[in-house]
């Protein structure tokens, strides 16, 4: 039924549209851009991004999913060491740490503001600990100041996992300059994207950020000494940045970074827009309680990555499925179920990470909902969503 089903509003895979002007900055840089990676504009965003993020140091990759491995691989974890990891997440934020060899360790979510927690993290926390993965999720950034002293007390990296919270604020701060590496997704469903893909790695320590530009292009660097002749013995050399480590290919192209330094000039804009339609239906359905959302602190400002809340039918004798048939079958608006318990997926059971204990995670996800929520709906469309939402709680009631 749902593969017929012809949607009014679909859930779209593009977040935003592009400007005459981003458009024409594309085509210029395909035009004019010579090398096509690893130049000047590359150069550019990277300092853009670090000024606009408030992070010392930036480097432009190919996606998030890079950065995170190469946050992974600056953490020098291996057999023996430990990394929480929240387990509702998408599952890329895990995948790079479980390829050092370190154990994966599951950590809950708090049931308001569904990302992790410095009491979670307590729970799990061990002499073996090296990492603490904090995904910002939905747009919505943790409680950082309690998980960056508890990451103090016990010795233990913070890997910020922004990928869903570019431009999101706590306390002040932006997601990705608070922990000891933030990483970032320019993917096509994200509030910035370079494209379809792309993403960032913020470093705060000046001596782990030395040794990113080696790691993300095969350990290839300039000579370190003077030569009469530039040719001799070869444009570049190729050196290793940490001891017995490979290293990658993982720059984004010039093209991406120009659309990256031209998209962030509007990026506090579009996330100002999506903060104030996620405002406007949270207060369209304020008397139902049965359908929540994620709680914000007056701490936080939420970027409205995505629109996700869980629903609680219970009074009722609904649950969440009956909401999304309704939605998807009468109303035709294609409201989705997302981020399955990473220890429920037979990747990571396979890999020997099956075992969790997460209440709060399986609870969210068993009663959740999303709503298609990207920034290039109308504002009919969004209207309907938000028509079609009370409808559906109504009929939930009976």
């Amino acid at each position: 039924m749902a593969n017929t089903t012809e949607f009014k509003v679909d859930w779209s895979g593009r977040s935003f549209t592009y400007s005459d002007e981003e458009v024409s900055t594309v085509v210029k840089v395909m035009t004019e851009a010579d090398p096509m990676t690893k130049g000047k504009y590359l150069k550019a965003f990277e300092q853009d991004f670090a000024r606009y993020n408030g992070s010392p140091h930036a480097f432009g990759v190919t996606s998030c999913t890079n950065a995170l491995d190469l946050a992974a691989i600056l953490s020098e974890i291996g057999a023996g060491d430990e990394v929480i990891v929240p387990a509702h997440t998408f599952c890329a934020s895990a995948i790079p740490f479980g390829k050092t060899g370190a154990k994966l360790v599951w950590g809950d979510i708090d049931p308001d503001t569904r990302v992790i927690s410095a009491e979670s993290i307590r729970k799990n926390i061990t002499d073996k600990t090296k990492v603490i993965v904090v995904v910002h999720l939905y747009g919505l950034m943790a409680d950082m100041d309690p998980i960056m002293a508890l990451a103090k007390e016990h010795g233990c990296l913070v890997v910020e996992d922004c990928a869903q919270a570019i431009g999101a604020e706590y306390k002040g701060r932006k997601a990705g300059s608070i922990g000891d590496f933030g990483t970032f997704s320019f993917h096509c469903q994200k509030n910035l994207t370079t494209v379809g893909e792309g993403g960032v790695l913020t470093v705060n320590s000046d001596e782990m950020a030395a040794k990113v530009s080696g790691l993300r292009h095969n350990g290839c660097r300039p000579w370190d000494y003077e030569r009469e002749d530039y040719w001799v013995p070869a444009m570049s050399t190729v050196d290793i940045d940490i001891d017995g480590v490979w290293p990658h290919n993982f720059p984004m192209t010039e093209v991406q970074a120009a659309l990256g330094s031209k998209v962030l000039e509007r990026l506090d804009g579009m996330n100002d827009e999506r903060r104030a339609r996620g405002n406007k239906l949270r207060e369209a359905v304020k008397d139902y309680p049965e359908l929540s959302f994620q709680t914000v602190s007056p701490d936080n400002k939420h970027v409205y990555h995505l629109l996700s809340a869980k629903y609680d039918g219970s009074k009722y004798g609904k649950t969440s499925l009956d909401f999304l048939r309704v939605m998807a079958y009468e109303h035709k608006i294609k409201t989705v179920v997302q981020y399955y318990p990473l220890y429920r997926y037979p990747l990571f059971q396979k890999m020997g990470f099956g075992d969790a204990d997460c209440p709060n995670t399986d609870a969210f996800y068993d009663n959740m909902i999303s709503l298609p929520f990207h920034h290039w709906m109308s504002d009919e469309d969004f209207q309907y969503v938000i028509d079609c939402t009370l409808d559906t709680l109504k009929k939930m009631r009976g």
